[in-house]
């Protein structure tokens, strides 16, 4: 419970240059949180920050959803994230994003994916399926990624390639300080999980 409630000063602190409603938004989702601890006509909080939240803002972010502190909200309208998704503490997402799972050929439902610490996800991004999004990863706008994304790269595109790596640094705040001058060569392109 502690930590809900630590994560509700953080979440508001990483949100200072974003929106008023960003910080709203994702003070509502950790009271949300703390009321799904409580016995169920106490958690009312839920179903007050579900009708806020999806109804009047277009936003679905569960309640239910695992999120590391720190969590920024920029332009938050048309957010969906699917509520196994787990993400990482001090990471950005960005407007129309979606993150969720796929159902398979089969008709059964993959797992959803798993976002590391400290990754910028920018605006129209699609993540779906069981894929790892590697900390300090930056995720360009517009990208589909259906494959593992290593830790400290930039990756862009339909589906996401990586396109530079980023340089070995753990002193910042944002992955926007790592990225290094020079794109990655063609044969890197092809590394293992890189979204090849």
């Amino acid at each position: 419970m502690s930590t809900l409630i630590s994560n509700i000063f953080q979440d508001w602190q990483a949100n200072q240059k974003t929106s008023l409603k960003s910080r709203l938004i994702l003070l509502m989702f950790r009271l949300a949180q703390i009321s799904g601890q409580l016995p169920a006509p106490l958690s009312i909080c839920r179903l007050i920050y579900q009708v806020f939240a999806e109804v009047l803002l277009g936003i679905e972010l569960p309640w239910n959803t695992q999120v590391g502190s720190s969590l920024q909200l920029q332009h938050g309208t048309a957010l969906v994230v699917n509520c196994d998704t787990k993400i990482g503490s001090n990471c950005i997402l960005r407007h129309s994003t979606t993150i969720g799972n796929k159902i398979l050929p089969d008709g059964s439902v993959s797992d959803s994916p798993t976002i590391g610490d400290h990754v910028e996800i920018g605006a129209h991004v699609v993540i779906i399926g069981p894929v790892k999004i590697g900390e300090y990863a930056v995720i360009g706008a517009g990208s589909v990624i259906v494959k593992d994304v290593p830790s400290r790269t930039v990756v862009a595109g339909n589906p996401a390639k990586v396109i530079r790596k980023l340089e070995d640094c753990v002193d910042v705040d944002s992955p926007r300080a790592l990225i290094s001058e020079s794109p990655i060569t063609t044969n890197e392109l092809s590394t293992p999980g890189a979204g090849s």
